[in-house]
C-alpha cells in the first residue's frame, strides 16, 4: 500500500495576515501571563492582606469563574460589533482592571478587580481564535492554531518566572502593574495596523437565558471541581452540589437549544459536524494532558527536589521550549495530513513524555528530566492543536464565533477537571500511605503521573473522529 495525501503544497499565509496575527496574539499575552504569575505569589498575599489562604485563594478562584463566565458573550459580541473594536476594548478593560488589582487596598477590593480582569480575559482568547480563523481559515487552519497557541505557551512558561522574580525582589503589585505596558502597545498597534473587521450579523439579538445558563454551567461546574482539589476528593458534598447543579442546567440548555434551534448562543446543529464533536471530547479530555501536569509538576520539583519556587519554574521551561519550537512543524503536518494523524501520533509521543515521571524520583538527573519534559511539549502542542484546528475545519464562518467559544469553554472545564483529578489522586496517596517525609511525596506524585499517561490514551477514541487527510491504497 502506499500513502498518498491529498494536498502536496501549501500555500504561505500572507505576511499582511501574519502581522495581524501577531498584533492579536501580543494582546493575548498579558491574559496568559497573569493567570500564571498570581498563583505565586498567595502566600506573599495572605501576609500583606492578614487574610487566611482560603480568602487569597479566590484572587485565583474568581478569575478562573469570571473568565468562565465571560466566554458565552463573546460570540455575540463578535456578531452584533466589529471584532477589532470588541478586542480592543476587552484589551483596554484588562489594562484598566490590572492597574486596579495593582493599587487594592485589601483583599476584598484584589478579589473583585480579580473577577473584572477574568471576565475581560475571557472575552480575549476566544476572540482570539475567532477573528484569526475568520481572516485565514481554509487549508492553513493548523499553522493558525500554532500561532494561537503561542500564548498558551509562554503563559505557563514565563509567568512562574517573572511572577517570582517579581515576588522575591519587588511587590506582589508589580504583578499587575506589569500588564499595562503590554496591554498599551498591543492597543496602538491594534489601531494602526489591523483593520476594521465587519460585524457578523448586525440583526443578532442577545440570547440572555442562553448565555446565561452557559456561564452558569461552566461557573458551577469549574467552582465544584475547585472544591474537589480543596478537599482532596470528588465526593465531598459541596464538589457533588455544584458540579450536579452544572449537569442538571446542561440538560436545560440542551432543551432550550433545541427549542430555539439556531438561534441559541451554541447551536446544537454544529454537532452534526463529526470533527466538531471529536474535537469537543477531546479538548476536555486534553485537560488531563496540560492543566492536571502542570499543576502536579512544579509541585514535583518543590517538594520532591527541593527547589525553589524560581528553580521550579525554571525547570518547566524545556516543556514549553518543546511546545514552542514544535508548533510551526505541527501546524504544517495538520494542514497537511489531517488532525486525526497528528493527535494520535501527539498522545504517542506525550506517553514518551509522561511515563518516565512514574519512576523519577529526588535522585533523577535534572539533564534526563528536561529532555523528557521537552519530549513531552511536543506531544502535547501536538495533540491541543490538531485539536483546536480541526474544530473549524467545514464550520461555516457565521459559526465560527460560537465554534471557538464552545472549544474554550470545554477546554475551561476539562483543564478544571484534570487539575482537580490529579490533585486529588497525589492528595489521596499521602492520606492513606501516611506520608510525612519529603523523600516519600515521591511516590504520591509518580501514582499522579500514572494516572495521567493512563488518560492520555482515552483521546485515542475521539482522534478517530477528526479529520483524515491521508488516503490508503
Amino acid at each position: 500500500m502506499t500513502q498518498q495525501t491529498t494536498q502536496t503544497k501549501q500555500a504561505a499565509i500572507p505576511k499582511p495576515l501574519l502581522t495581524i496575527a501577531w498584533i492579536l496574539v501580543l494582546g493575548s499575552m498579558a491574559p496568559m501571563l497573569d493567570s500564571t504569575m498570581v498563583n505565586i505569589a498567595v502566600n506573599t498575599l495572605s501576609v500583606d492582606f492578614h487574610t487566611k489562604l482560603a480568602v487569597v485563594q479566590w484572587t485565583i478562584t474568581g478569575f478562573a469563574l469570571a473568565m468562565g463566565g465571560a466566554i458565552p458573550f463573546s460570540g455575540w459580541l463578535v456578531n452584533r460589533f466589529s471584532g477589532k473594536l470588541v478586542y480592543l476594548w476587552a484589551e483596554v478593560a484588562f489594562g484598566i482592571t490590572s492597574l486596579m488589582a495593582g493599587m487594592a487596598w485589601n483583599i476584598d477590593s484584589l478579589i473583585v478587580f480579580r473577577l473584572l480582569q477574568g471576565f475581560a480575559a475571557g472575552l480575549i482568547m476566544p476572540l482570539l481564535t475567532t477573528l484569526l480563523v475568520d481572516a485565514v481559515g481554509g487549508d492553513k487552519m493548523g499553522r493558525v492554531m500554532a500561532i494561537v497557541g503561542v500564548p498558551m505557551t509562554l503563559g505557563p512558561m514565563l509567568g512562574p518566572i517573572i511572577g517570582g522574580i517579581i515576588v522575591q525582589s519587588s511587590s506582589w503589585r508589580w504583578i499587575f502593574f506589569i500588564n499595562v505596558p503590554i496591554v498599551i502597545i498591543a492597543s496602538i498597534l491594534m489601531i494602526k495596523k489591523v483593520p476594521a473587521i465587519a460585524p457578523k450579523n448586525r440583526e443578532a439579538k442577545f440570547d440572555g437565558l442562553g448565555v446565561f445558563l452557559l456561564a452558569a454551567i461552566s461557573g458551577m461546574i469549574v467552582y465544584g471541581v475547585v472544591q474537589a482539589s480543596n478537599y482532596g476528593n470528588f465526593t465531598n458534598r459541596d464538589t457533588l452540589s455544584y458540579i450536579g447543579a452544572g449537569v442538571v442546567l446542561l440538560v436545560v440548555y440542551i432543551i432550550y437549544a433545541i427549542i430555539r434551534k439556531d438561534k441559541a448562543t451554541l447551536p446544537l446543529h454544529l454537532f452534526k459536524y463529526r470533527n466538531f464533536t471529536g474535537s469537543m471530547v477531546g479538548l476536555f479530555l486534553a485537560g488531563f494532558i496540560t492543566s492536571g501536569p502542570m499543576i502536579l509538576l512544579p509541585l514535583f520539583f518543590q517538594d520532591v527536589r527541593g527547589a525553589s519556587v524560581v528553580i521550579a519554574a525554571i525547570a518547566l521551561i524545556p516543556q514549553s521550549v518543546g511546545m514552542l519550537i514544535s508548533r510551526g512543524i505541527i501546524g504544517r503536518m495538520i494542514d497537511s495530513i489531517g488532525a486525526r494523524w497528528v493527535v494520535i501520533i501527539g498522545v504517542l509521543i506525550d506517553i514518551v513524555g509522561t511515563l518516565p515521571f512514574v519512576y523519577f524520583d529526588a535522585k533523577s538527573a535534572y539533564w534526563l528530566i528536561g529532555i523528557i519534559m521537552f519530549i513531552r511539549g511536543i506531544g502535547g502542542a501536538a495533540v491541543v492543536s490538531a485539536l483546536m484546528a480541526d474544530a473549524f475545519v467545514g464550520i461555516p464562518k457565521a459559526d465560527s464565533a460560537s465554534a471557538s467559544m464552545g472549544t474554550r469553554m470545554l477546554q475551561q472545564v476539562g483543564g478544571g477537571f484534570g487539575a482537580a483529578l490529579l490533585s486529588t489522586v497525589v492528595a489521596g496517596y499521602i492520606s492513606t500511605h501516611h506520608v510525612t517525609q519529603a523523600t516519600q511525596l515521591a511516590g504520591a506524585y509518580q501514582q499522579g503521573f500514572l494516572w495521567s499517561t493512563i488518560l492520555v490514551l482515552i483521546i485515542l477514541i475521539p482522534a478517530f473522529m477528526l479529520t483524515n487527510k491521508i488516503k490508503l491504497k
